[in-house]
């Protein structure tokens, strides 16, 4: 149970970080740049890690109102909703049944929500950003989703994330049961051994 606890603990963490990378991969970031992700960091460590870095203010302002128009914190949001709907089954299978389980859960992302914020997102991506674009770069960026095409993007952007997201887990589920049948068609040895492994689990006749 504690191990459980720990899993899950480590996987909010992650859950964060992972949408942060997301929501800037999906508002053209340079490909071979990564962002780490929070990983079991406290809110107020991942506040003095914001607060390190000194940008200037009028480029700050300016990368700011790029993820505004780009929606970043936005798309950020919708991509962390659609993680919660694949974890929350997970930690159902993690913990024994009861009628406490769901209130767990339910308080555990309610408490979630409080501290991944839109503002949090954000606070978290600015240094990013100063990191690898100029503020010539950001302007650019700007002008780009102030035109028409660029709107356009910010507009279909969501939409899209959820398209993509949802052929992607039908291709990943396909996949993986076919690669599965594949594989156990060609060693029928490991379908016997899975065989052996279930019989001590089956109820006796």
């Amino acid at each position: 149970m504690k191990r459980s606890v720990l899993a899950l603990v480590l996987m909010a963490g992650s859950l964060f970080g992972q949408t942060v990378n997301s929501s800037k991969e999906a508002t053209s970031q340079p490909q071979g740049s990564t962002t780490p992700g929070l990983g079991a960091q406290s809110a107020a460590e991942s506040e003095t890690a914001v607060a390190k870095p000194k940008i200037d203010p009028t480029k700050e302002a300016d990368i700011r109102q790029f993820m505004e128009l780009a929606g970043v914190s936005q798309l950020a949001l919708q991509l962390m909703d659609g993680m919660e709907k694949n974890i929350r089954p997970l930690m159902v299978n993690a913990f024994p049944p009861g009628a406490y389980r769901e209130q767990l859960i339910d308080l555990f992302f309610a408490k979630f929500h409080q501290k991944a914020t839109p503002k949090q997102i954000l606070d978290l991506a600015v240094p990013v950003y100063d990191k690898y674009y100029s503020d010539e770069d950001i302007k650019g960026l700007i002008k780009f989703y102030q035109s028409p095409l660029g709107k356009k993007l910010a507009a279909t952007q969501p939409k899209l994330s959820a398209e993509i997201q949802e052929i992607g887990k039908t291709w990943g589920e396909n996949a993986g049961r076919d690669s599965m049948t594949e594989v156990l068609a060609e060693h029928p040895e490991l379908a016997e051994a899975i065989k052996a492994a279930q019989k001590p689990l089956l109820p006796p006749e």
